[in-house]
């Protein structure tokens, strides 16, 4: 579904942040793009509807340069939420927000409606309908952005740390969706910064430093791998970093997620208890 060739970008001030990247995004993919500040990854995820044109190299979208096409056209298939959701923000209401993106894109009304009213009542944003957007919290605003993109059903969703003021039953709600929207074969990317999240997730992990790619790879391998890891000034995930401080030799090192944990240590519980 993606494509990226040899990609570098150079911004206008002269900054090189992108140095060679190659990368291949299927449908069905989960994927997570990681990496300390000032690695790349915004300005990566860019190219990936338009918003931003190779200096060098190029990005395909569904066979489709994304020179040569406005990022209108790319928007329907590849649809972006910004990691400030107020840089994507139109509109008086928030209704009125998610309905900006299909009325564009000439989706009837009914099927406006009903798709607003879904996202709405999804995303948490019921009670929020007529307010503006610009009013509410800042963990608000990103379901509101995050609700404005999923309204019209991309085929590709590209979400820049989604994570960030969601508490924890948010963060869940939004696994699984994220997770059911793999399963029916669109293509999921996150830039994100919460290792624990992405170990819940266990998607694809790309590691990015210094405007490369330096590790791709399963969350299990690349979450466990803690010299690639401090490389891109990430930490194994808490519950890794335990299961890591263990001595035995019968005691995995590459556990990344409580349910996990609970299956490794559950017989010895058993055992001690009896």
């Amino acid at each position: 579904m993606i494509e990226i060739k040899d990609l570098y970008y150079t911004y206008p001030t002269g900054v090189s942040a992108l140095n060679g990247v190659d990368l291949n995004v299927n449908l069905g993919e989960f994927v997570a793009i990681m990496g300390e500040n000032g690695a790349g990854k915004t300005t990566f995820v860019k190219h990936f509807n338009g918003l931003l044109k190779p200096t060098k190299g190029a990005v395909v979208v569904d066979g489709v340069d994304t020179r040569s096409v406005s990022v209108a056209k790319l928007s329907r298939k590849v649809g972006l939420i910004f990691q400030n959701p107020e840089d994507q923000f139109f509109c008086e209401t928030v209704k009125d927000e998610l309905t900006y993106g299909p009325k564009n894109f000439g989706f009837n009304e009914d099927e406006i409606i009903k798709r607003v009213k879904w996202a709405l009542d999804f995303m948490g944003l019921s009670e929020y309908a007529d307010t503006s957007p610009f009013a509410l919290s800042g963990g608000e605003k990103k379901r509101v952005a995050i609700a404005s993109v999923l309204v019209w059903d991309p085929e590709v969703i590209v979400l820049d740390e989604p994570t960030i003021g969601q508490d924890y039953r948010q963060k869940m709600k939004l696994r699984d969706f994220l997770l059911d929207l793999k399963r029916k074969g669109k293509a999921v990317i996150i830039v994100t910064h919460d290792v624990e999240f992405v170990a819940e997730c266990s998607p694809r992990v790309i590691l990015m430093s210094k405007g490369k790619i330096i590790a791709d790879g399963l969350a299990k391998r690349i979450l466990t791998d803690y010299s690639t890891l401090i490389k891109a000034s990430i930490l194994p995930p808490q519950i890794t970093q335990v299961f890591m401080e263990f001595k035995s030799p019968k005691m995995p090192h590459d556990v990344i997620d409580v349910r996990e944990a609970k299956e490794v240590l559950a017989p010895l519980l058993r055992r001690a208890k009896a």
